[in-house]
């Protein structure tokens, strides 16, 4: 027997097929409502939970890869991997853009990249498991 997320994960990923983020308290809450009614995403926002409002960076990365979701967030210090192992996440998309406008521009591009399986068109729930990635607003436009 296994703990209650490992245990439970097969069948929220089941109910869920929408990717499963965990967006930490450096996401404006009007992105996560962007990647709540545009994307569709499944979105836990820390800022949302009282008990998870204040806990330090290393307590999200864990919860994030027992709940298998991708963590959302703009935090650079994830991006040190002594301190959060990309082998123990499941996934760390740190973005980056001057404007809540431009993040959602952003966010568009990595939903139809990295969140979709083509040709079907699948969601990938966790497209970034063990891996880390750093995006600017630039990123995925053409030219760039």
């Amino acid at each position: 027997m296994g703990t209650l997320s490992s245990e439970l994960f097969p069948h929220a990923e089941r109910l869920s097929p929408r990717p499963r983020i965990y967006a930490d308290a450096n996401v404006p809450a009007g992105l996560v409502t962007y990647m709540r009614v545009r994307l569709r995403w499944d979105v836990l926002f820390v800022l949302e939970q009282s008990d998870l409002r204040r806990a330090p960076d290393i307590r999200h990365y864990q919860l994030a890869q027992q709940l298998r979701r991708t963590l959302v967030t703009m935090d650079k210090d994830y991006l040190d991997d002594r301190r959060f192992p990309p082998a123990e996440g499941a996934g760390v998309l740190v973005i980056n853009a001057p404007d809540e406008r431009e993040l959602s521009s952003l966010l568009d591009r990595i939903d139809a990249t990295l969140f979709h399986d083509e040709p079907a068109d699948d969601p990938v729930t966790l497209p970034l498991a063990g891996r880390k990635l750093q995006l600017n607003s630039d990123w995925g436009r053409e030219g760039s």
